[in-house]
């Protein structure tokens, strides 16, 4: 931990210049990008597939006027399906529905929604990354498991709110976004399997990513995203290791040069166990290359993925590939967007690249990604409860975060909008140390149920840090 939040240029070159970035396979014959992409430990590349929508002939009653969509047909096997668009601040009012076929059984599901959250993930107004011009709108990533058959319907709904004009005008469906396309990421394979890995708790839990599971070469991206965890884990590592709350203060004192006094203990958390980016596939040649920092970590963000509940913790890493593709390639981010995912069993995996204990600036809280981190728990809960290990897993993921930085996570703190729906640009915001996603922006993320266990998590989160 010592030095967590120096700057990663040293270790990270250091590190990347130990490494052979030349591949052969005998004398003189050099590996090209793809064969050294296949060697990497971990890289698992993967596809999208995009898919432009149109509109679709109205023969049917249940059409409504305007309605677009692919009709159904043959695809290349994906598990992960989203609907992108040109404008990143157009609005889609309407329902995004999708029914797919199931990879070997041929089955067809019943329709599905997808969430059309139109832009409260997203980088802050004013950075590269939000002002590249290659950004798109958005729906919310759906997972539906390993299929090879696709049929998708956007239907406009009426524009209610628009009070000018005559009635019949004010019914009228509000246009749909231009450049409307379908997005199909395949993750790539799943993770060998190996030995039974150990839950955020330290308990056993079969199925989860195991440690070691994944072995072998690294490319430079893949060495400089470990190698800002060095203080942390060996370079290479599918994991970070759990520390007790005794060894976590330690930690930190020698972090800050021993001038804390050793009996004045810091409030913070027991380091919780992460997987880290290697651990759950992440092909490093997607992001760009650079990191983006903040200054500090003031606050923490819970969201849900939106995804659906119907995925196994086995198949976590793939669904994380999934919306690291889905932001990357469908989105154009630099990198996924959430500091940190948490999936149904409580286990906790490292996010944007760039080192878990380091302020790593986010793409998931437009207007508020500066001096905060984002917490995503995979799934969807406006109407199904989080599992309670995930919401132990909060708790014990901001009370080791937070407390890096002296938060209290059960206390209020202080942010400043880059701009978005609830708050104008510069206007200082009081906010809960743990906010959901809703009270910094004008959406039902983390879901009603999520949002109403905050509390309890920042109890829990509180009493881990000795408060």
């Amino acid at each position: 931990m010592r030095g967590f939040l120096a700057s990663s240029i040293g270790v990270t070159a250091a590190a990347v210049l130990s490494l052979p970035l030349a591949l052969s396979s005998g004398a003189g014959a050099a590996t090209t990008p793809s064969a050294a992409r296949a060697l990497t430990a971990g890289a698992v590349p993967g596809s999208t597939e995009s898919l432009p929508l149109s509109v679709l002939p109205r023969d049917r009653s249940l059409r409504a006027p305007g309605e677009q969509g692919v009709p159904q047909r043959d695809v290349h096997p994906f598990s992960l399906v989203g609907v992108v668009w040109r404008d990143p601040a157009a609005v889609l009012e309407g329902r995004v529905q999708v029914r797919t076929r199931a990879t070997g059984t041929g089955h067809w599901s019943g329709w599905q929604e997808v969430e059309t959250h139109n832009g409260d993930h997203a980088p802050d107004p004013g950075t590269a990354e939000h002002d590249s011009g290659r950004l798109r709108g958005s729906t919310a990533p759906l997972w539906v498991g390993a299929s090879d058959g696709v049929e998708v319907r956007v239907r406009p709904e009426a524009a209610a709110h628009r009070a000018a004009g005559s009635a019949a005008n004010s019914a009228a469906p509000a246009p749909l976004p231009k450049g409307l396309r379908l997005e199909l990421i395949d993750p790539g394979e799943e993770p060998p399997p190996g030995d039974e890995a150990m839950s955020g708790d330290g308990t056993s839990t079969a199925g989860a990513p195991a440690e070691g599971a994944r072995s072998g070469l690294l490319t430079a991206e893949a060495a400089a995203a470990s190698a800002v965890n060095a203080d942390l884990a060996p370079l290479g590592a599918d994991v970070i290791p759990a520390l007790s709350k005794k060894q976590t203060e330690s930690d930190l004192i020698d972090a800050r040069g021993g001038e804390v006094d050793a009996k004045v203990r810091p409030y913070i958390g027991p380091r919780p166990r992460i997987v880290t980016r290697k651990g759950w596939g992440a092909d490093e040649n997607l992001r760009e290359r650079n990191f983006g920092y903040t200054s500090k970590v003031k606050a923490a963000f819970v969201h849900h993925s939106a995804t659906g509940n119907n995925y196994t913790c086995a198949q976590a890493p793939s669904v994380i590939r999934g919306i690291y593709r889905y932001h990357v390639k469908s989105l154009h981010w630099r990198d996924i967007g959430y500091n940190f995912l948490v999936d149904k069993c409580g286990n906790i995996y490292e996010g944007r690249a760039g080192g878990v204990a380091k302020p790593v600036m986010g793409a998931h809280t437009l207007g508020f990604n500066t001096n905060s981190m984002g917490v995503v728990v995979l799934g969807t809960f406006g109407s199904s409860n989080p599992p309670a290990d995930a919401v132990d897993a909060i708790a014990r993921l901001t009370a080791w975060k937070l407390g890096l930085y002296g938060v209290n996570p059960s206390g209020k703190t202080y942010l400043t909008s880059a701009g978005g729906n609830l708050y104008r640009k510069g206007k200082s915001v009081r906010l809960n140390a743990i906010s959901g996603h809703r009270d910094g922006f004008a959406t039902e993320c983390p879901g009603r149920r999520l949002y109403n266990k905050l509390g309890t998590a920042r109890s829990a989160s509180a009493s881990l840090q000795g408060r």
